[in-house]
């Protein structure tokens, strides 16, 4: 059967996202890749199924990469999946669920939504690493970068602290630093600018999606990586290609993130999924 899906995007980071609360919706891997394609398909950085959810969350969100692999996290699908279950009910607070966890979302006016996505896991084992390290300072380099942080903001992320972007081939490291050994489910990797105590520029190489215009997951680790090397505050926006995030770790250890979800256009897939 043809499917109906929506196209939208959080700062850029887009998706096609399907209803599967109706009828179950199972996806082959190379169909992923074939819908994720920007020329042979409708094009997106991951591919969002929301599902009915037997726990009580609002639904359950499956996030599947550009590449067909499944992804645990991703905050700007979970902000515009939000937005689309509260625009169904009504509500101002959203519950989503995902194979990381539950994630809670409150609508804070059109288009804007704010994600807990919850607390950092910053040991070597729970990012998870291949051998135990300091996450803080994890022995890797290649080329022109070195001496990332690592924590997990539901899927693993190394953040490089650089001077700039002008000089740094993303295209060539990104891939080699997301399959490393270190890494034994692969990672998201952030190129973090710190411009100021409150204000950080981020490109990201997403796991299974490569460069992207934004990354939620990504600024939410950039920030926290950022304040445990004590180079901002526990606040602070992140600026990305596609738009800006603002990101807050809060006392009692929680990481909230703040920002839009549009949509972009609706479109229906044909037979061949």
């Amino acid at each position: 059967m043809s499917l109906p899906f929506l196209k939208m995007h959080g700062a850029g980071n887009d998706f096609v996202v399907l209803d599967g609360r109706a009828a179950p919706i199972r996806l082959p891997a190379a169909t992923v890749r074939h819908i994720a394609d920007r020329r042979l398909g409708v094009g997106c950085d991951q591919l969002v199924i929301i599902e009915p959810d037997e726990m009580g969350a609002d639904a359950f969100m499956r996030i599947l990469n550009a590449d067909g692999s499944e992804s645990g996290a991703c905050g700007n699908a979970t902000r515009c999946v939000a937005a689309l279950l509260a625009e169904e009910t009504g509500a101002r607070l959203v519950s989503i669920r995902t194979i990381s966890g539950l994630l809670r979302a409150e609508i804070l006016g059109p288009g804007l939504v704010e994600v807990d996505m919850g607390a950092p896991l910053l040991e070597w084992g729970d990012i998870p690493l291949s051998q135990p390290a300091d996450t803080l300072h994890l022995p890797l380099a290649l080329g022109p970068v070195s001496d990332p942080a690592g924590c997990s903001m539901g899927n693993p992320h190394a953040t490089f602290f650089v001077e700039d972007f002008a000089h740094l081939p993303i295209e060539l490291i990104g891939p080699k630093l997301e399959t490393h050994r270190l890494f034994p489910e692969r990672a998201n990797i952030g190129f973090a600018l710190v411009e100021s105590f409150s204000r950080i520029r981020l490109r990201v190489w997403e796991r299974g999606a490569g460069l992207t215009l934004a990354c939620g997951s990504g600024a939410c680790a950039a920030l926290v990586n950022a304040h445990r090397r004590g180079l901002t505050g526990r606040r602070a926006t992140v600026a990305m290609d596609g738009g800006e995030l603002l990101i807050t770790w809060t006392q009692d250890g929680r990481v909230l993130m703040r920002g839009p979800a549009e949509t972009a256009f609706a479109g229906t897939l044909p037979e061949l999924v």
